[in-house]
């Protein structure tokens, strides 16, 4: 163990750990925009320097490794103005459209601009042609809207693409002498949204509901994601009574703030008008509606006819990955037990 001393408060740690690691574990706050947890540090933003003692600039946090008897400090007026400069210069390239874009009121960029202190030190020059609201330009998936007006190049898109994902489909560059992102390998894009979880911006939006919502006017509730057996934990935001778009804790397993293209984007089913309420049953070439005791009647007696004419080798189950174990066993033991066949697959494949 070593010790080191944040803000004059004296912390014993781990040696290799860095200064916002330290910080964040004793409940010692550090402004930061480009930081996530799980990823190596990006250190684009430096929202998170510190002040060190034997170090002429302040260093930052994310990526400062400690060492013993290391003297930091995170609070000092020199720190809250570098801070300022920091939001000034983003915002001079900013457009402040905060009305009509998606982020509002869930904005990283905004909440520390209210935080650091929102005046003219700040805001002036960050008005006047960037505040013009530009279109979306085309991304690597349809689902998600790209706004590189908006972009602060934090680069957490590129590194979550990379690290989390595996794909590698972003890069960092510029465009008219301006810091952008962008979808450099489109071909090996997965449309995963994890890029567009992680932003901190309305640079990246999401592009499939055409109905929107602030936090104040949706809810959010809990449940499992209905696509594959892996058993993913996703929030449905629902706004009017219509599921508007899909999140994901960070915090809760097995998925832990990650999904797949079905489960971020697969939701429009959900309040189509075509979908089926009740069972039915073939008649003459055409469908007819029929309650759930007719169709399973129905059922019971078409199986029990092909059984005694051809035997029970010419039935056959699909199980689902969208049903729990339970009834997948209960299923299966049905078809080897009652059926009396070992004609049992399952739709892992689909």
């Amino acid at each position: 163990m070593i010790t080191v001393t944040i803000d004059g408060r004296e912390i014993q740690t781990e040696p290799g750990k860095t200064i916002l690691e330290v910080a964040r574990a004793n409940g010692i706050y550090i402004p930061t925009l480009c930081f996530l947890e799980d990823l190596l540090p990006i250190g684009a933003c430096r929202l998170c320097i510190v002040e060190v003692d034997g170090y002429d600039q302040p260093q930052p946090s994310c990526v400062q490794v400690v060492t013993d008897g290391m003297n930091i400090r995170t609070t000092t007026e020199k720190l809250l103005e570098m801070r300022r400069d920091i939001l000034k210069l983003l915002l001079l390239d900013h457009p402040l459209d905060c009305p009509i874009c998606d982020k509002a009121a869930e904005c990283k960029l905004q909440d520390l601009v209210y935080e650091l202190g929102y005046d003219r030190a700040i805001a002036e020059g960050s008005v006047g042609v960037p505040m013009l609201h530009k279109p979306p330009v085309k991304w690597s998936t349809i689902g998600i809207n790209y706004f590189p007006s908006r972009c602060v190049a934090c680069q957490r898109c590129v590194h979550v693409c990379l690290e989390r994902v595996g794909c590698g489909v972003l890069e960092a560059g510029k465009e008219d002498g301006t810091p952008r992102i962008f979808p450099a390998h489109p071909e090996k894009c997965i449309a995963c949204g994890e890029c567009l979880s992680v932003c901190p911006v309305g640079a990246l939006t999401e592009a499939v509901s055409p109905l929107k919502a602030r936090p104040w006017e949706k809810t959010k509730t809990k449940t499992v994601c209905p696509y594959c057996g892996v058993g993913c934990v996703i929030e449905l935001n629902v706004a009017s009574g219509q599921v508007i778009k899909v999140t994901t804790d960070e915090a809760v397993p097995p998925n832990y703030g990650t999904l797949c293209v079905k489960g971020r984007f697969g939701f429009e089913f959900i309040n189509s008008d075509k979908r089926l309420t009740k069972p039915l049953i073939r008649q003459g070439g055409s469908f007819r509606e029929v309650s759930w005791d007719e169709a399973l009647n129905y059922v019971a007696k078409k199986l029990k006819e092909i059984k005694e004419k051809h035997g029970a080798s010419a039935i056959a189950g699909l199980c689902s990955a969208r049903c729990t174990n339970e009834d997948n066993y209960v299923f299966q033991k049905f078809m080897r037990a009652v059926i009396g066949t070992n004609n049992v697959d399952h739709c892992a494949r689909l």
